[in-house]
């Protein structure tokens, strides 16, 4: 069994992304969502620094560090790409506006609660920021994550021990092992990694777990 990589789990949390739809990707590993937008759907990728209509990563050779994302990470604009100060930027996400935001995570319980942005009193972030507008203002929130930390730890609980971003709001989780539906109080599987057996996924899991009648591989991209 070989765990999907980040790359993996960009590319299959794009399939999911539907046309027509405004996305924001949350800072570090969902930024990695935009060079895998499935061709023949007009995605809107937004920024909450301003930006709406962000394309892929540029090449180094075409970096410009005048055009960032929220994450001071250098970025592409599609055609027609519009820039707008902070004031309208939240105007869109608590406007609900998007119809998706995808976040990472630290914690995923089965009723929906993330925790993502503080592990203990100690943390080094200062404060939640624009995370809370996103889970409150979003129409969805899908969480793309590792399933477990770097000690072995599930991230999948039954309940979140570290301070919540937001309450019932996750929709779906992607991991380096699986897919999982948010809803009903449940975590159910969709997709898990070829060799990986329910069993071994259910023990590196901190809640129950229930499977959908027809489960399919997941895969790097090629």
């Amino acid at each position: 069994m070989t765990p999907l990589s980040r790359n993996g789990i960009a590319a299959r949390v794009a399939l999911d992304i539907q046309d027509g739809w405004h996305v924001n990707l949350g800072i570090g590993m969902p930024e990695m969502v935009a060079n895998y937008l499935p061709e023949g759907r007009e995605i809107l990728l937004h920024s909450e620094n301003g930006i709406l209509g962000m394309g892929p990563s540029p090449a180094e050779e075409d970096v410009d560090w005048t055009l960032i994302n929220a994450g001071k990470k250098p970025v592409t604009a599609l055609p027609g790409a519009s820039y707008f100060d902070h004031a309208w930027s939240f105007g869109i996400i608590r406007g609900r506006h998007l119809e998706l935001c995808v976040l990472g995570g630290y914690q995923v319980a089965p009723n929906g609660d993330l925790a993502n942005w503080a592990r203990d009193a100690n943390d080094p972030l200062p404060a939640i920021g624009g995370a809370m507008d996103l889970a409150a203002g979003a129409q969805r929130i899908f969480v793309m994550m590792t399933h477990n930390d770097k000690s072995g730890a599930p991230k999948l609980l039954e309940s979140c021990s570290f301070p919540l971003t937001g309450a019932g709001i996750v929709k779906k989780v992607y991991t380096d092992l699986c897919v999982i539906d948010v809803a009903d109080n449940r975590f159910t599987v969709t997709d898990m990694v070829e060799g990986l057996t329910r069993e071994e996924l259910q023990n590196r899991t901190g809640a129950p777990l229930h499977f959908a009648d027809q489960v399919a591989v997941l895969k790097d991209p090629a």
